[in-house]
């Protein structure tokens, strides 16, 4: 298992169609692989963010005939990295989407894919909001196995369950990702702090490539794609703008050695609750 991974994580401003959004991601390959990069991290939904129902039901295909899945794959032969496509919405065998992550190997091959497994449904005064009307739950937490270890997949709005993040790093991931499309009030308010948690809860690396600016769909998204150690030392912050480019070097002995000053993972004790 190597220690060292140069990983590049990517900040874009994702229009509401397909063909923009994978000319960023051939140029933010290019300039990873510039870079030395063995690998690269895109956001959530970088291959299509369009909140007009009607029009993205006519963008939307199943995951095998997706093109930015396809231009990706090809991305990642080109350059010889490892690419982490963020999310990009495919079909869902109930009509929905599914917010899917795909991970690819230098040889183009799909090592792992991931649905996103938690959706913002929310019902207050002033304010509601129902992702699971758009958008299916996937059914399952994911490791990839990649030279460097197993790496976690996680998108969005599951940085809010740390349950998913602790099932993740007893299964050994080393790696979480944690691509998103973050507003700019919760920005403000969560993202550095729910993502340091992570990090610190896990003893991983959590890289967090992010959605910035004003978007085609009428969006607006808080960017500062994040790299976090394992101590919760945020290695990386890109702030505002995009696209643009984090290149980070990983010493990833450094998760063993931060899960054995802190063994939380392993000191870790069930218990009932007992109501008084």
């Amino acid at each position: 298992m190597e220690h060292n991974l140069r990983i590049a994580a990517a900040q874009m401003c994702s229009a509401n169609s397909h063909a923009p959004n994978i000319a960023t991601m051939q140029a933010l390959a290019a300039d990873a692989k510039g870079q030395g990069a063995e690998m690269l991290a895109l956001p959530e939904v970088s291959g299509l963010m369009n909140a007009n129902r009607a029009v993205s039901q006519t963008q939307v295909v199943a995951a095998e005939a997706d093109p930015f899945i396809a231009a990706c794959r090809e991305a990642a032969v080109q350059h010889g990295l490892w690419l982490h496509s963020g999310s990009t919405p495919v079909l869902a065998p109930d009509g929905r989407f599914f917010n899917q992550s795909t991970l690819i190997d230098p040889g183009g091959e799909i090592r792992a894919t991931y649905n996103k497994l938690h959706l913002f449904d929310v019902d207050v005064p002033g304010a509601t909001f129902k992702e699971s009307k758009a958008f299916a739950p996937g059914d399952a937490a994911v490791l990839a196995e990649t030279p460097w270890g197993p790496m976690g997949l996680t998108i969005c709005y599951d940085m809010r369950f740390p349950h998913l993040h602790r099932t993740l790093a007893e299964g050994g991931a080393r790696v979480i990702f944690s691509p998103a499309a973050f507003t700019v009030p919760t920005g403000r308010a969560h993202w550095h702090v729910l993502l340091r948690a992570r990090a610190i809860e896990t003893g991983a690396y959590v890289i967090a490539p992010a959605q910035a600016g004003h978007h085609a769909d009428g969006r607006e998204t808080y960017g500062h794609a994040l790299v976090v150690d394992p101590w919760g030392k945020v290695i990386a912050d890109l702030e505002d703008g995009a696209p643009k480019l984090a290149v980070v070097d990983l010493d990833l002995s450094r998760v063993e050695k931060t899960r054995g000053q802190i063994p939380n993972l392993v000191n870790k004790r069930d218990a009932p609750l007992r109501r008084l």
